[in-house]
């Protein structure tokens, strides 16, 4: 269990205390478990959306999309605003966009990123609540944490040193196949065939902006895994939004 912990903690905003310092391989074997920790992201979306319901749509949107914000405790928002500055004030460069990634400030590229990712998101769940949204709320927590274990399983992490480095290293490959392979199908069993291209439209985007971050700085960081997973999730929902 410990593994799900330190995935947990690293993950969320939820109070968890680890024991002691984990051992990196155990932080490794952490990556496995950042599928469930969208599934337990998406049943407490659907907890909240269930407990809504009655309220005007655009608020329960708005709170939907609030709980789901400080679930992360805007963690993977972070490094997309991060990334968002990098890549434009980076001019093609590998050393000033990762410099400028490791600048806490954020400039008006991130800010427009931002809002706009939150709107597409918040428009996304008003269709999505006005429809009877109930178990696909899992889908986009799982496939966005789904595809992080899957860049790290691919993609060389560039910053040498800290908690990605023993992510990279020790995460168990084979297992992390088998993982994937679950989350899909996890998918597929809450949604039926209808996942199928909101799945492929995510694969898509991954293969995407994984070549960007690959030509760009070699492979990739902390910051461009946040916002990968933040793009992949307002994949999937606008996705089911336009009933893909």
């Amino acid at each position: 269990m410990l593994p799900f912990w330190i995935a947990l903690q690293f993950l969320s905003s939820l109070p968890v205390r680890l024991p002691g310092m984990p051992a990196p391989q155990q932080v490794g074997r952490s990556l496995l478990c950042y599928p469930l920790v969208g599934l337990l992201f998406g049943l407490l979306l659907w907890l909240a959306s269930i407990l809504l319901q009655g309220t005007p749509a655009p608020l329960h949107a708005a709170l939907l999309l609030t709980v789901w914000v400080l679930l992360s405790g805007a963690l993977h928002l972070d490094g997309l605003a991060d990334s968002a500055d990098a890549w434009l004030g980076g001019f093609g460069d590998r050393e000033r966009t990762l410099q400028i990634m490791k600048d806490p400030r954020s400039g008006p590229i991130a800010v427009v990123t931002l809002m706009l990712v939150l709107l597409l998101k918040f428009c996304a769940l008003w269709v999505l609540v006005e429809r009877g949204v109930g178990l696909e709320l899992l889908l986009a927590p799982v496939v966005g944490r789904a595809a992080m274990l899957g860049l790290f399983l691919c993609t060389p992490y560039v910053r040498p040193g800290g908690l990605g480095q023993a992510l990279a290293e020790h995460l168990p490959r084979a297992a992390a196949g088998w993982v994937l392979l679950a989350s899909a199908a996890l998918c597929l069993a809450v949604s039926g065939w209808g996942a199928v291209w909101g799945l492929v439209a995510a694969v898509a985007v991954f293969a995407w902006l994984r070549r960007l971050m690959c030509r760009r700085l070699g492979g990739t960081t902390g910051d461009t895994a946040g916002a990968m997973l933040e793009l992949l999730e307002l994949t999937v929902v606008l996705g089911l939004a336009l009933g893909f």
